[in-house]
């Protein structure tokens, strides 16, 4: 088997394979879940190649047989800048070798490293079969994410809460500050550990909007420790729609740097 990064001559082969993929895979999926998993970065979620994507192929007897595709998590920002990557994407033609799927996650891993990131992320879906694949390749699940979903959300008043008023400049640093006051620490420093990489995250993280008067479809992402924020929309006629898991995997490793000890003068 080879592992090679993908080439112009490889991308109408990947893009049939996603497609044959998605239909095989999301065909029973709700329109709303399939639309959530492109625009939340599921794995599946395949990025057009015109943007910027780390995709590597793996090829046996001259033949692709399955690709892995990564993104910067960091919009705007230049791939070789990246400090975090994103997996968007791993397929594997039917009847193909069982090493080729962990052989790509690690191929990728590397390569990587290499270009200085420190940290891979990947959001699958729970009791997806690709998961055993990442936790072998040492990927650790850090938070579930709970998506609810509610085509007609159920206001339970007119009225709007006391003190609610629209955003005004500088209440990002507030948010900033409330945000690591409710997000647990372990989520909050692989995701966001500083003001900089928060505001990077364009909207990943937000407060729920007013649902009153409105009556097109909704949904909200919320991870396990906002249980009592979902427990709310479900009263307000959100319904789960999937769920989630999210992974990550350190590439780089801390080291302590050793203190030096005073040394007794022997004069």
């Amino acid at each position: 088997m080879k592992l090679r990064a993908a080439g112009l001559l490889d991308l109408s082969r990947i893009e049939e394979m996603h497609r044959s993929a998605d239909m095989t895979m999301n065909g029973a999926d709700a329109p709303a879940a399939r639309l959530w998993s492109l625009l939340s970065s599921t794995l599946s979620a395949f990025l057009p190649l015109s943007q910027e994507t780390l995709i590597y192929v793996a090829e046996e007897s001259g033949k692709v047989v399955g690709y892995v595709q990564a993104s910067g998590s960091q919009r705007g920002l230049e791939l070789s800048r990246a400090k975090v990557l994103q997996v968007l994407n791993l397929q594997v033609v039917d009847g193909s070798s069982d090493d080729v799927a962990p052989a790509l996650v690690e191929h990728l891993c590397n390569q990587a490293l290499e270009r200085g990131a420190q940290r891979v992320f990947v959001r699958l879906p729970d009791r997806d079969p690709l998961l055993s694949v990442f936790r072998l390749r040492g990927f650790r699940q850090y938070a579930t994410e709970v998506v609810v979903y509610a085509e007609k959300p159920v206001a339970r008043s007119q009225q709007k809460p006391d003190g609610v008023r629209p955003v005004k400049r500088g209440d990002n640093r507030l948010l900033y500050q409330l945000y690591r006051k409710v997000t647990p620490q372990g989520v909050s420093q692989l995701e966001a550990p500083t003001y900089r990489d928060w505001r990077a995250l364009h909207g990943e993280w937000t407060g729920l909007s007013l649902l009153a008067g409105s009556e097109a479809p909704a949904w909200s992402s919320l991870r396990h420790y906002d249980s009592h924020m979902i427990d709310a929309l479900r009263g307000r006629g959100f319904s789960v729609l999937l769920t989630q898991l999210l992974l990550v995997k350190e590439l780089a490793v801390r080291v302590p740097v050793r203190e030096k000890g005073l040394v007794p003068s022997l004069a």
